[in-house]
C-alpha cells in the first residue's frame, strides 16, 4: 500500500477525476480504460501521461514512489485546477486546530484591528516610498539554444548546447518535445545537457526559465528508411529494415510469436520519418494494410495511420465495427472521440488486405476504403511539410505498398512496394 506523505490528497484528486469521467468504479477499470484516459488527458491538457503512469497512480501497478510533480500538475489540470498547488490549496481537508477555532470565534475583532493596522502601514510606506528597483526583463538576444543528434540509430541521444548569459535562476529546464513531463533539469553554470529519444520524429525542443519558454527550435530525428518497433515501455524493441522487408512490410515470425505470448496488450509500429520536401496539406496517400493477429486482447484489430507534418499531425484510426466506440480521430487541431461522435465509417475487418486512400487537399481530408468514400471533413491549422508516415497496430500488421502523390499535379513523391 502506498504511504507517501501526500497519498490521501492524491486520492482525493483521483476521486474528482473519476466523478468527472463517470466511468464507474476505478477498481473495475482494465488496461484499455487507461489507454483511453491517457488520450483524453492529452487532448485536454496537451500533456501525455502514459497508460503505465496512470495505472501506477491508480494503484494498478505496484510502485512505492510518489507520483512526480509533473504528473500531479497534469492530473490537477485535467481536474480543472491550475496546478497541483492550486488543487491542494482548494482542497485543504485538515481539521481546525484549537487555535484556529479561537480565531474564528473572535474574527470580527481581529478583522477590525487588521484593517486599522493595514491603513497605518499603507500610509507609512506611501510617505517613504519604495526603494526597490524594478526587475529587468530577460534579454532573449543574449540566450542561445541548439541541439545535435549524436548518431543515426535508435535509441538516439541528443546534445543540447545553450548559454543563458548572466541570468540567475534555480528553475531552468529543457523540455524535449511536446510532452511537458519529459524535461531535463539544468544546474547553475551548466552549458550542455543530453536527452534520449526512442522513436524518430519531428520535435520542438524548448528552453524554460522560471516556467517561461525563452528559446525553442525544431529537432528532426529521422529514420532514413523504414524501422519497426514493438512498443514496450519505456524502451521499445527495434526491428531494422532488413528484417521487416518480406515482399511487404511485416514483422518476423518470431517477433509476432513474442507479441502473441504477451499477457498485456502490445502495439507494434512501422516508422518512416524523413523530409519528403512537399507540403503535407496537399497530398494523396494510397496504401494497403492487413492485421496479422486478432486474438485475445487484439480482437479489435485497431490500426492507426499517422501522417506527420513539421507543424502538426493526423492520426486516422480503424478497427472492426464492434470496437469503433474506442477509437479517436485526430486531424491536427480537430479531435473527435469515438464515444462522442459517430466514427462507425472507420469500422472494417482487416483480416485481409484493405486498400486505404487518404486525400488531403486545401485543408480538407477525405478517406476511402477499397475506393469507397467513408469520411470527409476539414481542419484549420497547417501541417507544414510532410515529414513522416507511421502505421501502428494493436498486436501486429502488414503493409503491402505505400504511394504518396501531390494532390494538384499528381506528381509521385514516394512509392514503395517493399520488394527489396
Amino acid at each position: 500500500m502506498n504511504t507517501y506523505p501526500e497519498h490521501k490528497i492524491v486520492q482525493k484528486c483521483l476521486q474528482e477525476i473519476e466523478i468527472q469521467l463517470d466511468w464507474g468504479p476505478s477498481d473495475k477499470w482494465h488496461n484499455d480504460v487507461f489507454i483511453e484516459l491517457s488520450e483524453i488527458i492529452q487532448e485536454k491538457t496537451q500533456i501525455l501521461l502514459s497508460p503505465t503512469t496512470l495505472k501506477r497512480v491508480w494503484g494498478k501497478v505496484a510502485y512505492k514512489s510518489a507520483p512526480s510533480i509533473s504528473t500531479l500538475n497534469t492530473l490537477s489540470k485535467f481536474a480543472n485546477y491550475d496546478n497541483w498547488r492550486d488543487f491542494k490549496n482548494k482542497n485543504n481537508t485538515k481539521r481546525s486546530s484549537w487555535f484556529e477555532k479561537k480565531v474564528l470565534q473572535h474574527i470580527g475583532i481581529i478583522a477590525t484591528a487588521a484593517a486599522i493596522m493595514t491603513i497605518a502601514f499603507i500610509s507609512f510606506f506611501s510617505m517613504i516610498g519604495s526603494k526597490k528597483d524594478p526587475i529587468p526583463p530577460i534579454d532573449l538576444s543574449k540566450i542561445s539554444f541548439g541541439s545535435q543528434p549524436i548518431s543515426n540509430g535508435f535509441p538516439n541521444s541528443v546534445v543540447f548546447n545553450y548559454d543563458i548569459g548572466t541570468i540567475s535562476s534555480d528553475s531552468i529546464y529543457i523540455q524535449q518535445y511536446w510532452d511537458e513531463t519529459k524535461t531535463i533539469k539544468i544546474k547553475p553554470n551548466q552549458k550542455q545537457a543530453t536527452g534520449i529519444y526512442y522513436f524518430p520524429g519531428y520535435f520542438r525542443a524548448k528552453l524554460l526559465i522560471d516556467g517561461q519558454i525563452t528559446k525553442e527550435h525544431d529537432l528532426f530525428i529521422t529514420s532514413d528508411d523504414w524501422i519497426g518497433t514493438v512498443d514496450y515501455e519505456p524502451v521499445p524493441k527495434y526491428i531494422y529494415t532488413k528484417d521487416i522487408m518480406h515482399m511487404n512490410l511485416s514483422l518476423p515470425r518470431l517477433v509476432i510469436d513474442e507479441i502473441k505470448s504477451n499477457k498485456e496488450p502490445l502495439t507494434s509500429t512501422f516508422h518512416l520519418v524523413k523530409d519528403f520536401k512537399v507540403p503535407a496539406n496537399n497530398i494523396h496517400i494510397s496504401t494497403s494494410v492487413k492485421n496479422s493477429y486478432q486474438e485475445k486482447w487484439a480482437v479489435c484489430q485497431t490500426l492507426k495511420i499517422y501522417v506527420l507534418g513539421s507543424t502538426g499531425a493526423f492520426v486516422i484510426p480503424f478497427s472492426i465495427p464492434g470496437c469503433v466506440s474506442d477509437i479517436n480521430l485526430m486531424l491536427n487541431d480537430v479531435y473527435l472521440k469515438g464515444k462522442e461522435n459517430d466514427l462507425s465509417a472507420f469500422g472494417t475487418d482487416f483480416s485481409d488486405f484493405k486498400n486505404i486512400d487518404i486525400s488531403i487537399k486545401e485543408k480538407k481530408v477525405t478517406v476511402f476504403i477499397d475506393n469507397k468514400k467513408i469520411y470527409s471533413t476539414s481542419y484549420h491549422e497547417s501541417l507544414g511539410r510532410l515529414v513522416g508516415i507511421r502505421y501502428r497496430f494493436l498486436g501486429a500488421g502488414e503493409v503491402n505498398y505505400l504511394k504518396v502523390n501531390q494532390s494538384e499535379t499528381e506528381t509521385v513523391v514516394f512509392d514503395d512496394n517493399f520488394k527489396r
